[in-house]
This record gives C-alpha cells, structure tokens and sequence, in this order.
C-alpha cells in the first residue's frame, strides 16, 4: 500500500514539475526584436520547406540552441539566420538582405544593374560557378561561360562568402568596376575586370529566316521573368504571320526564373497533357497542365546546354517527354528544385525550397540534367556568334528540322 502510495505521489509530483515547467519557460520567454526576427524566419522554414527532416537533423532543437545565444544587433541575427538555413545543405534556400530581396524581385521583373551573371554554388564543393551570363550584359561581352568558377571578387576569396553577399559584391552603380579571378576548366585562374551596367533583360528575341527554302522562326528566350509568356505569344504569333513553317527555341543559357512563367510558355506550345509534376514535402504529387491549345504545331527544335537551367529545364523536359521537340546540344544544368519567397517583417525575405519537380515522363532532373536528343559538344565562340552559320549547335538544329523525320505535333 505504502509503495503504491508513494508511485502515485512520484508520478504526481512529475506532472507538476512538468506543468509547472512549462509554464515557467513561457513566461520567461520574452523575445527581443531580433530573436522575433530569427523566430519568424525558423517557423517560415519549419512550415515550407521540402525536406521534413531538416537534412536529418531536429530542427525545434536548432531553434532552440540558437534563441540561446545573444543577438545583440541585426547583423547577428542575420549571421544566425544564415547559419540555421546552412545547417540544411540547400544552396538554394538562403536569406535576402533587405537590398538582396528587392533586387530580386526587379530582376523577376525585368530589370537589373551590375554586371549581368545567375550565379550558384556546387552543392558538392562549395565552389561558386556561373550558371550563365545575361545576354548583352558585361558579364556575356567579356566572354564568361557557364561553369566558369569565380574564385574571388574584388580580392576576396568566394569561399568566404555565401551566395547572396557574392552577388551582392557584384551589383552596384552603372559605371563602376568590379575585378573577378575566374577559373574555366583546369585553365589557369585569370582575373577580369568588369564595368558594372544597367541591364535591359529583353527575355525574347525573335526573327524569320530563310534557310534552303524554308522559312524559320529563331525564337531566343533569355530568361522567364514576369513578361516572360506575353512577349513570347506575341513573338510566336507574328512569326506565323510571317509565314514561318518550323521553329528554333533557343534556351541556351537561360537560368530559368519564374515557374509560371516556364508553364505558360510551354502552353503555347502543347495542345495538351502535363507540363511537370511536383513533389512536395508530404510525397504528395501534384501536376501543372497545358489544355487551351498550342499556337503552333510546325516542327520544332530545341537548343540546350549547361547554362539551361531551373524553368527552361521545365521546358524544355516537357516538350521533349510530349515529342513536341527533338532537344540539340549539351546536358542542361540539373536544378530539379522549386523556390517561394517569403517576407520577413523587416523587409528582408527567405527563398525556400518547397517542391522537386519531374518531368511528365517522371524524370527528376536534379543534379542530373536532361540529355540532349542529338549533343553537340561544339559550342560557338562567342554569343554574338549564337544562332548563325558559325554556331555548330544552330546548324545541327537546322539540319535536324530538314530530316525525313518530323516531330509529333500533339502530347501523347
């Protein structure tokens, strides 16, 4: 009787301990501006992102080791919160300084000021690379390619630096310089100086040609930003009425952009069928899908190469999984993953990854890329030589549309 007694008094007096804990460490806790701060950028990541194991790691306990130190000003608080979002292993998912998130939320829109480069950095070493430079931008004038490795900007070692503070060395006023060491290959590292710019980011170019009696419509897409799809309707519309019988989609170092804006192109083109599948955090899939009709269904090639990154990849995945497109030149970039943005109260935002995308055959890309139909290793030499006759990907592409063999003109 005795031994039961004292049981239940035990458990009792754990409960109440327990409780009374519980509320004693609420009511302790009084956040500070800065650990609110750090608190709404955790539970913004804690509700969104992909991976629900936090990369195997428990991330209340991250929260709370973290609310532990002290944040004495926002600079800690943002040294923090990039540390917490470190923890994951994501390049992608990161923190935008107030100056990072407008920024990118003009490029989105069509504008920029700086040198012209998309940048990320090599999951595996760390290693800060060119995803592609910005047609007509300095970056693309001074010849930089995708893959080129920047080593240091202005002196400073990248490795010191996360990805958005090395593009944030790079922006700045039009006129002024900025002194990159970059390395291409197992070349020797070479450093280049660049004038800062500003930058029209014209996401489409477009032109019929006459090639062997047949007339081509070259379509370029530089980037899917928020004007991305209209301009591309209006390019594809005159271009029939220019009487053009086959096209070119040029997406060669494209590094993507908005994710509707990759869907409602490839509408223009796709009669019908999905257009990509996502995978959110549950597992759960879900698919975006083309049904008003394609504007066009005259033969179509599609030219890609390592510099072919993110929406483009969505593209031109979709037109190729459909036999919309036959796919020329190199294996694209591999960025299988789809980022939101969020705003913090301070005006500063987080990119999140919130999904994995497939292709419509179920391909995940990431890290991977998409294998072109016909590769072709010869790239031109320079952008201006891009899309004409001293461009050995172009001419595969135009050899391609001249063959016996004539791509399907529906999704299947």
């Amino acid at each position: 009787m005795g031994l039961r007694w004292l049981q239940r008094f035990i458990c009792f007096f754990v409960v109440l301990v327990g409780v009374w804990s519980l509320f004693a460490t609420d009511s302790a806790i009084a956040l500070t501006e800065e650990q609110k701060l750090f608190n709404e950028a955790w539970r913004i990541v804690n509700q969104a992102y992909v991976d629900p194991s936090f990369n195997g790691q428990n991330w209340w306990l991250v929260r709370e080791k973290a609310l532990k130190r002290p944040l004495p000003n926002r600079e800690a608080t943002y040294e923090a919160i990039q540390t917490m979002l470190a923890s994951l292993g994501d390049p992608f998912t990161r923190l935008l300084r107030p100056a990072q998130f407008r920024s990118l939320q003009t490029t989105t829109a069509g504008e920029l000021t700086g040198v012209g480069l998309q940048i990320s950095t090599d999951p595996a070493t760390g290693v800060l690379e060119v995803i592609a430079p910005i047609d007509g931008s300095p970056a693309a004038k001074a010849g930089i390619q995708p893959r080129d490795r920047i080593l240091a900007i202005d002196g400073v070692s990248t490795n010191q630096l996360s990805l958005d503070e090395a593009a944030e060395r790079m922006r700045g006023a039009a006129g002024s310089a900025v002194h990159l060491l970059l390395q291409r290959g197992s070349e020797a590292p070479q450093e280049i100086t660049l004038q800062r710019g500003h930058i029209e980011i014209n996401p489409v170019i477009a032109e019929a040609r006459q090639v062997q009696g047949h007339t081509v419509g070259y379509i370029r897409l530089g980037q899917f930003s928020a004007m991305a799809a209209t301009e591309m309707r209006k390019a594809i519309q005159r271009l029939e009425q220019q009487g053009a019988e086959e096209y070119i989609l040029d997406l060669r170092n494209n590094p993507g952009g908005l994710l509707q804006a990759g869907v409602e192109i490839a509408q223009l083109w796709l009669d019908s069928g999905v257009i990509v599948y996502t995978v959110d955090r549950q597992g759960m899939i879900d698919s975006l899908n083309a049904s008003g009709g394609a504007l066009t269904h005259d033969p179509l090639v599609v030219l890609v190469n390592g510099g072919t990154a993110s929406a483009s990849e969505i593209l031109a995945g979709a037109l190729q999984d459909h036999g919309r497109a036959r796919l020329v030149g190199d294996r694209t970039f591999g960025k299988g993953s789809i980022q939101s943005l969020f705003n913090l109260s301070d005006g500063s935002g987080l990119a999140v990854t919130i999904a994995y995308y497939e292709t419509p055959n179920h391909h995940n890309i990431n890290k991977v890329g998409i294998q072109p139909d016909r590769q072709v290793l010869d790239a031109p030499e320079s952008l201006m030589a891009m899309g004409t006759a001293a461009d050995p990907q172009y001419l595969a592409a135009l050899e391609l549309l001249h063959s016996p063999v004539q791509v399907a003109t529906n999704a299947v």
